[in-house]
């Protein structure tokens, strides 16, 4: 039976992240370190081929498929967007160390929301329905072969939900410019929505 990859990517470094700011729907570029790490990735390393190619809105995704497939139009899926942090945009844990309902959301509380932003619970739902229309769309249409630039919670989340082995969504944390590839079985998928996590990206060349 016809099975189905999925190449999860991250997008590249950004600056405002290694402060250790939340950034999520902020629509920030990539740094120049980033770009460059992302090229010295392409030359060093290798990346999936893809037949369809998916992107999360916000820029330093779109710049990643950029440097990354020059040649490939991405799919723009609004739905792909790292979680919304509302008010918490841009700012870090000891600066909201004091705020009651962020202490809430860091202890693991998925019914809390940033304000003005969105709630684990929400974020989870938003994305996984998402992937499921992507997945029946690669089946519907025959496509054995997709790369999905996006965020790290996006990635981590959706693995953690679908992935197997099972693992919990920080074990499935990845560096700027790195990822996962997933197969998927329609069998398996239709009766219990798992995928097969085979691999790390990129790979050696020789691999």
């Amino acid at each position: 039976m016809k099975s189905y990859n999925i190449h999860f990517i991250r997008h590249g470094e950004i600056s405002e992240t290694k402060s250790g700011a939340y950034i999520g729907v902020t629509d920030v570029s990539l740094s120049k370190k980033g770009r460059e790490e992302l090229k010295s990735f392409d030359k060093s390393y290798r990346y999936p081929y893809a037949s369809v190619l998916f992107s999360s809105p916000l820029k330093r995704c779109v710049e990643t498929c950029e440097i990354l497939y020059p040649d490939k139009t991405p799919i723009i899926v609004d739905e792909l967007s790292e979680i919304n942090f509302g008010l918490w945009e841009g700012k870090t844990a000891e600066e909201l160390k004091s705020d009651e309902t962020f202490n809430k959301w860091l202890s693991g509380d998925n019914s809390v929301k940033p304000p003005n932003g969105e709630s684990s619970a929400d974020f989870t739902r938003r994305i996984c329905l998402m992937f499921q229309k992507i997945v029946d769309g690669l089946i519907s249409t025959g496509h054995t072969e997709a790369v999905i630039v996006t965020h790290g919670g996006v990635i981590m989340t959706l693995l953690a939900v679908y992935g197997f082995p099972q693992a919990k969504p920080f074990e499935w944390a990845c560096d700027s410019g790195c990822g996962y590839s997933i197969r998927v079985t329609p069998m398996l998928w239709q009766k219990d929505r798992v995928s097969e996590v085979y691999r790390t990206l990129p790979v050696l060349d020789e691999d």
